[in-house]
């Protein structure tokens, strides 16, 4: 059959929009961008999630340097235009590198900048996308003049550094504590907020409230947020204190607060209360499914319904394999509940550190230490998870830690 050449030339055009989707004959279009950082080769793999399958194809050029050596945490900018990347390293060596985002999902670094302590393992930009926070593992050391003689003291709890974000450039300005001087008096302001022992993670919520995790105690260190400067102030003298034993994660969900406890293969839910106090959440405690062992990371669907815990560990001598335990949240007490699902809970790759929802809030993925990416499809009625259609597991980079997505770029 022959066409005319108007006939051609549509059929020319729909196809040409067809590969500016990133659309096939077996797909859908790209629904957004995933990066997932790996400390084997200190490298950043790039994918185009499908919004059909959910299949991850490789990003043009991927894999990316990090930056640094030992990436520990990674963060996207909302409108998908700047990425942060944390290379913890060793010492005073870790630094946050930042990229721009082009077509396709492709990583440009742009340069890199220092937290004001040492050894950083975390990074969040806040909702606005004006503000970063870093998290460190230990805060700057003491350095102190007495008669000639300087002394240098290391501190022995952690530290928060903010840095407001050019929302033209990417670029990082660091944010003082307006609410506390240099040791040693005077009138210059600390470059950074204190926060308890080993911090390991921190999270924002929109209620404008930052939680600091300190495994070096097992509390919460928080702090209330100025959403217009990005400024910390103090909502109390002392860290929350938890009862759990080996604290690996905090999500925060609104006004609920959930921790995931190790040592006590547990869940702890939570809710906000005046000046980011932390209540028990109605029921206390959670147990974790059966045969699980050391959660490391949580998720809470778009929804709110369904709350998701990777589990690096089994007890299960018959199936070794990492786990994701799933939930469902009372929609008026927010308490937990094990899904109803005999295939619950469901094998993922082998040691997952994070885990995240795509954009479209279809499938869910997590980053395993295997070097691969295991992608799920979320039942929106019943929360259960299933394989997605064309195989589960991607390759992605040397001992995977941790990925982020972000929807199309604007």
């Amino acid at each position: 059959m022959k066409l005319s050449k108007i006939g051609r030339i549509s059929m020319a055009l729909v196809a040409s929009v067809a590969m500016g989707l990133g659309m096939t004959a077996c797909g859908g279009g790209t629904i957004g961008y995933m990066w997932v950082i790996g400390t084997q080769y200190n490298q950043i793999a790039g994918f185009k999630i499908d919004q059909l399958t959910g299949n991850l194809t490789a990003i043009p050029h991927s894999p990316f340097s990090s930056g640094g050596t030992n990436p520990a945490s990674i963060a996207v900018r909302p409108g998908g235009r700047y990425v942060y990347v944390i290379n913890k390293a060793t010492g005073t060596n870790g630094n946050i590198s930042v990229f721009s985002v082009g077509g396709d999902g492709v990583l440009t670094f742009q340069q890199t900048y220092s937290s004001q302590g040492n050894t950083p393992v975390w990074v969040q930009v806040d909702s606005t996308g004006n503000f970063l926070y870093v998290l460190d593992q230990q805060a700057p050391d003491i350095v102190t003049t007495t008669n000639g003689v300087t002394t240098t003291t290391k501190q022995t709890v952690g530290d928060v550094t903010v840095f407001a974000i050019d929302g033209n450039t990417g670029r990082l300005t660091l944010v003082t504590n307006q609410q506390s001087l240099q040791n040693g008096g005077g009138t210059v302001q600390k470059t950074y907020f204190p926060v308890g022992p080993n911090p390991t993670m921190l999270k924002v919520s929109g209620g404008g409230c930052l939680f600091a995790l300190d495994s070096g105690d097992n509390t919460i260190f928080p702090y209330s947020v100025n959403s217009g400067t990005g400024q910390l102030t103090l909502t109390t003298n002392t860290s929350i204190v938890t009862g759990a034993t080996k604290l690996t994660s905090i999500n925060v969900n609104g006004s609920n607060v959930y921790l995931t406890d190790a040592g006590l293969n547990q869940i702890l839910p939570y809710t906000v209360g005046t000046n980011c106090a932390l209540n028990t959440a109605n029921g206390g405690a959670v147990a974790n499914l059966s045969l699980t062992a050391n959660p490391v990371m949580s998720l809470v669907d778009s929804k709110g319904k369904y709350f998701y815990v990777i589990n690096q560990s089994t007890t299960n001598s018959q199936n070794t394999n990492s786990t994701i335990s799933a939930f469902t949240i009372d929609a008026t007490t927010g308490k937990l509940q094990p899904l109803g699902d005999s295939a619950n809970p469901y094998s993922i790759g082998s040691g997952p550190g994070c885990i995240v929802e795509d954009p479209s809030n279809q499938y869910i993925y997590t980053a395993n230490f295997d070097g691969t990416v295991t992608g799920k499809i979320i039942d929106q009625n019943t929360g259960k998870l299933s394989n997605l259609q064309r195989g589960s597991n991607f390759p992605a980079t040397g001992q995977s830690v941790c990925l982020v997505v972000s929807g199309n770029i604007s």
